[in-house]
């Protein structure tokens, strides 16, 4: 519908200069009846008006040729000493060269004009040169003044349209960025959310197998963490599909953990079989909620690799310190460390790659990398502002 709409309008802008010139080529053509009735033998004058008329319908195609088809006609008219109202012509096909030519044309579309003027002075206005000088004079500078306003007003909605498209364009590229950027936050999620959720009911699950005969206390409540572990994992996802589909402010809405719910992730990696020490400053409540979020993460994604890679026998300290300047995340195990000299998910991997990223967003930096007395360390800086 909108491009019909479109096609339609540009076919009206087309039109609409042809129609134009149809008019002004009608009005030149009807100062051909007074030339017939005011004299005898006004027949020339009148086939003069026509010859003036008939090239303005092609004025606003061919500007430039019709100003010279007219000068000639006019020229010829003063040869053969006919005096006739269709000279206006000259003056629509000057306002038609300036309003659609540039300002050097226009210019000597104006003094060739001016030339007629002289010669016109000459032949017939011999009691008043003065006055007629300046009156004709006038005529030509109105005429090039206005069709020069004309091109300059035509040029500057020219350039307002074409910098509305480019704005318009810039509008869905940055659309575009936004949504890339989102699902590359929600991929991240889904990743720190999957990862950490799966290897607590992994290793749950392992301790539930080896208990289930001697143990079967312990193997039913660590079956019951799985269980629940996997509920809150399932309804977490939910929620980062729900951002994906919607786009209202419910969406955006929805809580996010933060450095409250970190206690509740000790507990669970520990109810896991991985023991951990958590310390915390109290200026960490007062983090905006996206430095919260990230902060979450990290630590989360580094338990998640410590139960996975450290050993049955690791421990944990997590110590997280906010001062005036910055946000400081620290991560330790004991467990063994890697064979290579990267992090168990390497540089290449989305585990450790997420990290950064989420960290460079506010301007932060993640390192990582073996202990010298063994283990595996992680390390995040932030800016508190």
């Amino acid at each position: 519908m909108r491009e019909a709409h479109a096609g339609r309008a540009d076919l009206m802008r087309s039109l609409r200069p042809r129609r134009w010139d149809a008019i002004s080529a009608a009005v030149v053509a009807l100062l051909a009846v007074p030339e017939v009735l005011a004299r005898h033998g006004g027949v020339t004058g009148a086939a003069f008006d026509v010859a003036f008329a008939v090239p303005l319908l092609w004025r606003s195609r061919w500007p430039v040729a019709v100003f010279a088809v007219t000068a000639g006609i006019a020229f010829v008219q003063w040869l053969v000493d006919v005096r006739v109202l269709g000279d206006v012509a000259l003056l629509v096909a000057l306002y038609t060269v300036a309003s659609r030519e540039d300002r050097r044309t226009a210019l000597t579309a104006a003094a060739v004009l001016e030339v007629g003027v002289l010669l016109a002075l000459a032949r017939w206005f011999h009691d008043a040169h003065i006055r007629s000088f300046v009156g004709l004079t006038g005529l030509v500078a109105a005429a090039g003044i206005l069709g020069q306003n004309v091109r300059n007003r035509r040029r500057l909605l020219e350039s307002l349209h074409e910098r509305a498209a480019r704005l318009e364009l810039e509008r869905d590229q940055q659309g575009k960025l936004a949504a890339a950027a989102e699902r590359a936050r929600i991929a991240r999620e889904l990743h720190d959310v999957v990862a950490h959720n799966l290897t607590v009911m992994i290793a749950l699950a392992d301790g539930a197998g080896y208990a289930v005969r001697d143990a079967p206390d312990e193997a039913q409540s660590a079956l019951e963490t799985v269980s629940h572990t996997g509920r809150e994992a399932l309804a977490e996802m939910r929620r980062l599909l729900g951002v994906l589909r919607e786009q209202d402010e419910q969406a955006d809405a929805v809580p996010q953990p933060g450095v409250a719910e970190i206690d509740a992730l000790v507990e669970q990696v520990r109810a896991a079989g991985l023991p951990v020490s958590y310390r915390v400053s109290p200026e960490t409540r007062d983090l905006s909620p996206g430095v919260q979020l990230t902060v979450f993460r990290i630590i989360q994604e580094a338990l998640t690799n410590t139960l996975k890679h450290a050993g049955l026998t690791a421990t944990a300290e997590v110590e997280l310190i906010a001062t005036e300047n910055d946000v400081r995340i620290s991560v330790l195990d004991t467990g063994t460390p890697p064979a290579s000299t990267t992090a168990p998910n390497g540089d290449g991997g989305s585990g450790l790659r997420g990290m950064r990223e989420r960290a460079a967003v506010y301007g932060g930096v993640v390192d990582a990398g073996p202990r010298p007395q063994g283990g595996w360390r992680v390390e995040a800086q932030l800016p508190r502002r």
